[in-house]
């Protein structure tokens, strides 16, 4: 009788492992089975009904397949996948999609031509976080995100180092993201921000189109990409090219992810606000989540996503916390050069939120360029109004 108690430690462990393996074998089948959406039932053990909200991103690319990324994080969440996993294949759609030109493969390209990407991940119930910063030749930086958060012990791997961590744990690196498209594009970039050197080779006059004033070099970057939105050759979403994914699962486990080619055009080497906690993505698990799209560098300076969930922890709404944000960053936004006509921000940023409760806000600073968000529910996936702070549009 001395040896019984280890005997029963014994099968105790042998249990837990058969189980475990039962669990896995199901997940495996579960997940290499054609799935139909609107999304499966869902048994709540709590009290929270899951959700998953998004950028517009999240809804509107599929890259040929039948799930947008909120209905596949949605769908793999309520299957019991954890949740940082399932949001991280979510957004594996659009990173991959050649259309989506503001992230991962065929994103929009720095000033030099070469697609450098960001990505970062909070994980609320382990409290683990993840980034990396100008990475290049990785078509889903959001997958080295996670790694960083589980291999390493650090939060942000940048540059060579972060491609290189991505080439040791088996991710395949390649020379160019660039499709044909981004590469176009780029180039007609290049022949509006320098007419004098950079020439049509159909021969169509090249000039700034006549609704620009006349820039100085030093604006003439920016003011060539905003031109390609205004006359339609790059969506406003891609110029700023994110995509931020939270979700909250029936036990009321947080987790986020956000990726991105960052601004278009951007000067080699330059990292935005999504790689960086508590800027392009803050979660914690008692409080919520909050994400961001928009000028990195407004969502930087306030670290606005950290102010937005703090802000739910001091009892306001996701909708109140978000224009908590927008207001902070109206009022550090002093520059002449980023303000219109009217003295406010000439630009846009958009927040997305989630609290603890499973309430759901999408909020930004004018109802302009793209003014719906993604969200995805038991109700199946639907694409909100965001709510502006201000009127009218970043031009005043």
């Amino acid at each position: 009788m001395a040896s019984d108690p280890i005997d029963r430690r014994h099968f105790v462990r042998n249990a837990s492992a058969t189980l475990v393996a039962g669990v896995a074998a199901r997940s495996t089948d579960l997940l290499a089975a054609p799935v139909a959406f609107p999304a499966p039932a869902v048994h709540a053990r709590g009290a929270v009904k899951p959700v998953v909200i998004s950028d517009l991103s999240g809804f509107t690319y599929r890259n040929g397949g039948p799930e947008n990324a909120i209905e596949r994080a949605f769908r793999l969440m309520t299957e019991g996948k954890d949740v940082l996993d399932a949001l991280v294949e979510g957004v594996n759609i659009p990173e991959l999609d050649p259309e989506e030109t503001g992230i991962g493969y065929g994103a929009l390209p720095n000033a030099d031509g070469v697609v450098q990407l960001d990505a970062s991940c909070m994980h609320g119930p382990k409290k683990r976080a993840g980034a990396v910063a100008a990475i290049e030749g990785v078509r889903t930086p959001s997958i080295v995100a996670r790694a960083v958060a589980d291999m390493t012990d650090h939060h942000l791997l940048a540059g060579k180092g972060a491609q290189d961590f991505a080439r040791a744990i088996g991710m395949n690196v390649e020379a160019d993201l660039n499709t044909e498209r981004s590469r176009r594009l780029w180039l007609e970039w290049r022949r509006r921000m320098d007419p004098d050197h950079w020439l049509d080779p159909n021969g169509a006059p090249r000039k700034p189109p006549s609704h620009e004033r006349d820039p100085g070099f030093g604006d003439r970057a920016l003011e060539a990409g905003k031109s390609m939105v205004r006359d339609g050759l790059i969506p406003e979403g891609s110029f700023w090219g994110t995509i931020n994914c939270d979700g909250i699962n029936a036990n009321g486990d947080i987790c986020g992810v956000t990726t991105t080619s960052g601004l278009a055009w951007k000067i080699p080497g330059r990292v935005g606000d999504s790689p960086i906690l508590g800027a392009g993505l803050y979660v914690d698990n008692d409080v919520g989540a909050a994400g961001s799209t928009g000028r990195g560098e407004a969502n930087l300076y306030n670290l606005s996503s950290y102010l937005i969930v703090e802000s739910m922890r001091r009892g306001m709404s996701p909708k109140d916390a978000g224009m908590e944000a927008l207001k902070r960053i109206r009022q550090n936004t002093i520059e002449r050069r980023l303000l219109n006509g009217k003295g406010n921000p000439n630009f846009n940023i958009r927040f997305f939120v989630l609290n603890k409760r499973g309430e759901t806000a999408g909020v930004a600073m004018y109802h302009a360029g793209e003014t719906r968000y993604g969200l995805c529910s038991e109700n199946g996936a639907s694409s909100p109004e965001l709510e502006p702070l201000l009127p009218g549009s970043p031009e005043g």
